[in-house]
């Protein structure tokens, strides 16, 4: 039986929480505890050891890397100068042709606005979109490194480049300067200012 810390109720050893008062119960700590293995048993690729051996859990293993990981995107802090290249995002079809969005920072979403749920992206395409068949936050631009990357963030409809397969959300893909992107029914062109 374990008692509860808060109000003393006996309550069965396999409960998490008291019966009676419904406090969080913790589980007598065991005589001897289980030490994490000497050698970890698991084979870390060459290709991300400088990475992984920065990075520890907290019981100091490092973690578990897949080989085959998705594109990998630079960290912010790995950012071009501000001298660098500086992007926009052009609306193609329908009344608001020749639309254009700037990308001036390191990270700009692409989404509908909606005050209510405090979404506000950097390319409201709200006014765009009547069909509303572009998510609240659709995709994301990066600009990492003097590089360009767009990554779909779980949208309903999609994201796709040149017309090519549906983005995989967490998935970044490279742009390159007059890259096609269709969000929703919405096209837009990538040109690299």
């Amino acid at each position: 039986m374990i008692n509860c810390p808060s109000c003393g109720n006996q309550n069965l050893d396999t409960s998490r929480f008291c019966n009676e008062c419904g406090t969080r119960l913790v589980a007598e700590p065991q005589a001897s505890p289980i030490r994490p293995p000497s050698e970890p048993n698991f084979r870390v690729p060459s290709s991300v050891s400088n990475v992984v051996s920065s990075q520890v859990t907290s019981i100091g293993i490092p973690p578990l890397v897949e080989e085959n990981k998705a594109l990998s995107v630079p960290e912010p802090s790995q950012l071009a100068n501000s001298d660098g290249p500086t992007a926009k995002l052009i609306i193609e079809r329908g009344d608001a042709a020749n639309t254009e969005f700037e990308l001036s920072e390191t990270e700009s979403n692409i989404g509908r606005w909606d005050a209510d749920n405090g979404i506000f992206p950097d390319v409201d395409l709200d006014a765009f979109d009547p069909d509303a068949k572009i998510s609240r936050r659709h995709a994301r631009i990066l600009n990492r490194d003097s590089s360009y990357y767009i990554e779909d963030l779980g949208s309903t409809n999609g994201t796709f480049v040149n017309r090519g397969r549906r983005l995989l959300p967490g998935s970044p893909q490279v742009l390159t300067d007059g890259d096609e992107i269709i969000v929703g029914k919405t096209f837009l062109r990538f040109k690299i200012n």
